[in-house]
């Protein structure tokens, strides 16, 4: 009997001090109540003691949380609708203020977080028209974002870690008449494209023409330069051997003459004793 009362007092004593004490790991935060009042917020990661059915305890997860906010229109500076696709990085930053401002319940803090997101969006998107939306201002206004809703979220007990916008799209209503005008200018380019090509085309074939007169030109009075001079050359050498020997080169002027005379199936009617015949006549 005494044995078994020793067990129970163990037994008891055991579980007196297993409510005696807690832990907490790296990833969680603690508050400590007694009665029901916050009395201790900062733990370190370890055990820790607190007194049974006097205080009590409540952990919360302290890693990076994301809220990933549903697709929600905003309007730009143009009054043009736009669907935002956005995530918000963020985690518990004063677990007391957390707890007591949403209870500590993860759901309600992403609805509070997600309010002052889209506040801060419509703010920055009614600034800016689509294409500084699409094309250039979306690092800025991821930086603006950040700065804007971290003091909100800090009188919620929670820290902004980042705000990133995954996608920007147009309603579909919207969509088809941007790309008519995105199809349009684009048009206008190509058409200002092909007629700077044909300006160009013209330009070139002028130039290729008038390269084409002045090099015929050009060869056409070099050619007459170098005919003159073959002319002047040949002159001068028939003028010489007709100097040397005027009799012979009178007989080489006939014979060639004959040649060509009687090779070709012309008539001729001459005087036999005209000076064409004057050699047929000759004897040795």
């Amino acid at each position: 009997m005494t044995q078994n009362k020793i067990l129970v007092g163990l037994a008891a004593l055991l579980f007196i001090s297993m409510m005696c004490i807690f832990t907490v790991s790296e990833t969680e935060k603690a508050i400590k109540f007694r009665l029901g009042e916050i009395v201790k917020n900062d733990y370190e990661p370890g055990l820790h003691f607190k007194l049974p059915f006097i205080n009590n305890v409540k952990k919360f997860d302290k890693r990076i949380q994301t809220m990933e906010a549903k697709p929600e229109r905003f309007l730009t500076a143009e009054k043009k609708n736009v669907i935002v696709d956005s995530f918000v990085k963020w985690r518990i930053g004063d677990v007391t203020t957390f707890y007591t401002v949403v209870a500590g319940d993860v759901d309600q803090a992403n609805l509070r977080l997600d309010q002052i997101i889209k506040d801060a969006f419509r703010g920055e998107f009614g600034k800016r028209n689509i294409q500084q939306l699409v094309s250039t201002d979306r690092q800025a206004i991821r930086e603006i974002l950040i700065k804007n809703a971290k003091p909100l979220a800090a009188d919620l007990g929670m820290e902004i870690i980042d705000v990133q916008v995954m996608r920007i799209d147009l309603p579909d209503e919207v969509s088809s008449s941007v790309f008519r005008r995105m199809e349009a200018e684009r048009e206008r380019v190509a058409r200002e494209f092909r007629s700077q090509g044909a300006e160009a085309a013209e330009r070139i074939r002028a130039d290729a023409d008038r390269q084409r007169v002045v090099t015929m030109a050009n060869a056409f009075r070099d050619s007459e330069m170098l005919r003159g001079e073959g002319d002047a050359k040949s002159a001068e050498i028939y003028a010489k051997a007709y100097g040397a020997d005027t009799e012979f080169f009178t007989f080489y002027r006939s014979l060639n003459a004959y040649k060509k005379t009687f090779t070709s199936s012309s008539m001729m009617v001459l005087d036999p004793d005209s000076d064409f015949f004057r050699y047929f006549k000759q004897q040795k």
